[in-house]
């Protein structure tokens, strides 16, 4: 796709705020939902400044050279619940699982040092275009059912299922109507303009419904303003009332076995991210600024995060997709996306409001964002010969492992289906290419 902005290019302050809210809501509704669904009192507002703060730590690792956004982690969920788990108090519970994310930044790290000193040829040897092309559909296939979910109004209680249709859907076809057929600036931000017709085509929705006692038009919950806070909490705040002290090598361990395994996993959806925005801005990342800095800001800007917010982040698709299907890959789009996170985070009305911004809306968008993922990676694999079954069963089996969900537990570690589908479609071709080489 061609871009309009480069990744060094400065659009015009206006337009950079006015793109940096479209970031802003891309990324919003999987970050400030780890906190929700981890529970203990986490706040969003602090995830929201941790995400900001590490994604800024994230651009100066990487010279101002990747455009993309660092948000809270679905794949530490788990670790999180684990690190909460074991706690004997909140407190101690907290510095587990900024401790956890220090583990996990630690193994990120360790990797940055191995591949700065051997280079990454043996990464593009081991996962060629036909490993990491339909690796990279995978990512926006795997989470198709949390969009049509959401679309479908799957969270929403009392909500009618057909008016929340009725919000996604116009959510969708704005967005789209906006990108294909919008002047230069409307075609630059079509999610801001496709949220706020959804938006309010859901307020319309709950006006109804409230007026007339009609709980099934009751589409946005504004009740979340009575309990709005202003101030985040912070992780380390109580996380150094007396978290750290209490400390037990027992607990440390049962962490540490939480996370570290986790790094490792992420390690690999990192690179396939990295190849599918190399791929969006016509420069390969793991060569310049290289994947031992993405790496190094991918991994202390997780403990960064983690520090503020509880929530280790990680490089978010919604947020390449953005890049893609705007044609904005200007960095200075995504650090003012950082600024304006963080600013956003004292301010709670702010934060409120986007919170109350419908799930049915966000998945609206959400399909347009997780397709535009899967497109980039099968996009890939045009140029790989599927005549040759070499490449068609790479493919196929990562494309099928994928979608069918193969994920793989071990106690508290979760290996997801992105990566077993790539682990397996790396064996698949080492394998088949050894055959190959014999015949």
């Amino acid at each position: 796709m061609k871009l309009t902005y480069g990744v060094a290019d400065k659009p015009k302050m206006g337009q950079v705020i006015v793109f940096a809210l479209q970031q802003l809501l891309a990324i919003l509704a999987a970050t400030i939902a780890v906190p929700a669904i981890i529970g203990n009192d986490m706040s969003a507002s602090a995830a929201l400044f941790g995400a900001g703060v590490g994604t800024i730590v994230y651009l100066l690792f990487t010279k101002f050279k990747s455009p993309v956004f660092l948000g809270s982690s679905f794949a530490f969920i788990g670790s999180m619940f684990a690190a909460f788990g074991g706690a004997a108090s909140a407190a101690i519970g907290y510095a587990g699982i900024i401790l956890g994310a220090v583990f996990a930044g630690l193994v990120y790290v360790v990797i940055a040092i191995i591949v700065k000193a051997v280079g990454v040829k043996w990464i593009n040897k081991l996962m060629p275009a036909v490993v990491i092309g339909p690796t990279v559909a995978i990512i926006g296939l795997s989470l198709a059912g949390n969009a049509v979910g959401d679309v479908l109004g799957n969270s929403h209680g009392t909500a009618s299922t057909y008016v929340c249709i009725i919000c996604g859907l116009v959510t969708l076809f704005v967005t789209m109507l906006c990108s294909v057929f919008g002047k230069r600036m409307l075609k630059m931000i079509p999610f801001i303009i496709g949220i706020c017709a959804g938006y309010l085509t859901a307020t319309v929705f709950t006006l109804i419904g409230n007026a007339t006692g009609n709980v099934a038009l009751q589409v946005i919950n504004f009740s979340a303003f009575e309990n709005m806070k202003w101030i985040p909490d912070f992780t380390f705040v109580t996380a150094f009332n007396g978290g750290f002290s209490n400390l037990t090598p027992g607990y440390i361990g049962t962490v540490a076995a939480a996370y570290i395994p986790v790094a490792f996993v992420v390690f690999a959806e990192h690179i396939a991210d990295h190849k599918n925005l190399s791929s969006i801005i016509e420069s390969d990342l793991l060569e310049e600024p290289g994947l031992h800095r993405t790496l190094l800001g991918d991994g202390i800007g997780s403990m960064v995060g983690a520090f503020f917010g509880g929530c280790p982040n990680t490089t978010y698709g919604e947020s390449v997709g953005c890049v893609a299907i705007s044609g904005n890959a200007s960095v200075v789009t995504i650090f003012t996306t950082a600024i304006i996170a963080i600013i956003a985070s004292f301010f709670g009305p702010f934060v409120t409001v986007l919170s109350t911004i419908p799930a049915c809306v966000m998945g609206g968008v959400c399909v347009a964002l997780y397709g535009f993922i899967a497109v980039s990676g099968l996009k890939m694999i045009q140029k790989v010969d599927l005549d040759d079954n070499t490449n068609l069963f790479t493919v196929s089996v990562i494309l099928i492992a994928g979608i069918g969900g193969f994920a793989v537990s071990f106690g508290s570690v979760t290996i997801t289906e992105v990566a077993c589908a790539l682990i397996l479609g790396i064996i698949t071709n080492k394998v088949l290419s050894i055959g190959k080489k014999k015949n």
